[in-house]
């Protein structure tokens, strides 16, 4: 009996902006293509569009105006649904036989009802930390607050946003989380079995012979979004101390966007902003830094830890959140306890060449092992266990699982 691959309809929280979720989605549907597996996208953006190629196909769907912004680039539209009855004809014809969501935004609730009333296995994705979000963006209403009460209220924030988040979550019929820290959480959350979704580099792209700098400079970089949740007032108490320690020379050079970057202009003397970088822009970016700093405590990955390293750039992170999971404590970089450590581990590069060298070397041959074609055949290994889960249980499975096909993602 021939194999036949999985069928599967994809509704990523974002897909042409600038973060990890919308990497990994473009990277997903780029590895479907590549595999010639049918697979279906289907996301919110600025301007209505249906792209084929091959078996992929992508639909945009315009967002309107009745939403609210959560930041310079994301934004969630509050009459999304608008779109469910020729979205769930749209699955329905694609024959899905799961639909796969990454998150409670608009386009996770239009996937999350379609699957619900086709009768389609959900899969679900955790790919950002939203309730630590919620907590550090409710930091500036706190501040109205009597001192006493600001951070109980924002453990009730936090609290109460993660235990919504585990009620959203246990609808899936199959969980992924991008480490084992938050596989377990989502399993306690939602009492289901969480499968690993890492993430994955383009080594080609990411690589340190994009490097072009000369000077004598010490570049420290960062590349992110420039908001609360990224700590990147970490960055501006890292520079002043540096200068302290009698580093002259270093210079930041901090690529993004968020609602911190004025903040940033005026509190650091040293520092460039050039604003969103993308593709071999963002590589030379990467390659011409000396060391690169990731102060974040909530970001469940990491994916710019990982594009830092395969362009031979010792990373110093964080001892909180996905990121020190990348970083091999003093062989590829730092894991830190505080901005006292993160400023410690810049030093020890900065006064060492040979070290710098080092740990770039072994970097680059870390980041070499991360591949997104195993990320994804991992995903898929899982779709195929969910389902057969499923099938024991007396759920809907495609008719190929029920005859005891194998699926296979060979290319």
């Amino acid at each position: 009996m021939s194999e036949r691959p999985l069928r599967v309809a994809f509704f990523p929280d974002t897909f042409d902006e600038v973060d990890g979720v919308a990497n990994t989605s473009r990277q997903f549907e780029a590895f479907a293509h590549r595999r010639a597996l049918p697979f279906l996208t289907i996301h919110g953006g600025h301007v209505p569009a249906t792209n084929t190629q091959g078996a992929t196909e992508r639909v945009t769907l315009s967002r309107g105006s009745l939403g609210f912004a959560l930041d310079k680039q994301h934004s969630f539209d509050l009459g999304f649904l608008r779109y469910l009855q020729p979205i769930e004809a749209k699955v329905e014809a694609f024959q899905a036989d799961i639909v796969h969501i990454t998150g409670p935004s608009d386009a996770g609730l239009l996937g999350m009802l379609v699957a619900h009333r086709l009768g389609i296995p959900l899969a679900a994705s955790w790919h950002t930390n939203l309730h630590q979000y919620a907590e550090q963006r409710s930091a500036g209403l706190r501040e109205l607050l009597p001192a006493v009460l600001r951070e109980r209220v924002g453990s009730v924030i936090r609290d109460a946003s993660l235990f919504a988040l585990m009620r959203f979550y246990s609808v899936g019929h199959m969980l992924f989380a991008p480490n084992a820290e938050l596989c377990r959480l989502v399993e306690q959350g939602t009492n289901k079995p969480a499968a690993l979704m890492q993430r994955g580099v383009d080594t080609e792209l990411f690589h340190p012979r994009r490097r072009t700098r000369t000077d004598s400079e010490f570049v420290v970089g960062f590349v992110g979004r420039l908001s609360p949740e990224k700590s990147v007032h970490d960055l501006a108490t890292l520079e002043r101390s540096l200068v302290q320690a009698g580093v002259s020379n270093v210079r930041f050079v901090i690529v993004g966007q968020g609602s911190e970057e004025t903040w940033l202009r005026e509190n650091m003397q040293r520092a460039e902003l050039p604003g969103v970088l993308r593709g071999d822009a963002l590589a030379a970016a990467f390659a011409n830094m000396d060391a690169f700093v990731f102060p974040s405590r909530t970001d469940t990955f990491g994916n710019v830890v990982l594009e830092a390293l395969a362009s031979g750039v010792p990373a110093i992170v964080t001892d909180r959140g996905g990121p020190r999971y990348l970083v091999r404590d003093g062989e590829t970089g730092y894991i830190a306890r505080d901005v006292e450590q993160l400023t410690r581990g810049v030093l020890r590069l900065a006064q060492d060449p040979e070290l710098r060298e080092r740990m770039a070397l072994a970097a680059r041959e870390h980041a070499m092992k991360a591949s997104w074609d195993a990320v994804f055949e991992q995903v898929y290994a899982a779709y195929d266990h969910g389902l057969r889960e499923a099938a024991q249980h007396g759920r809907r499975v495609p008719a190929k699982m029920r005859r005891g096909v194998v699926v296979s993602t060979a290319g």
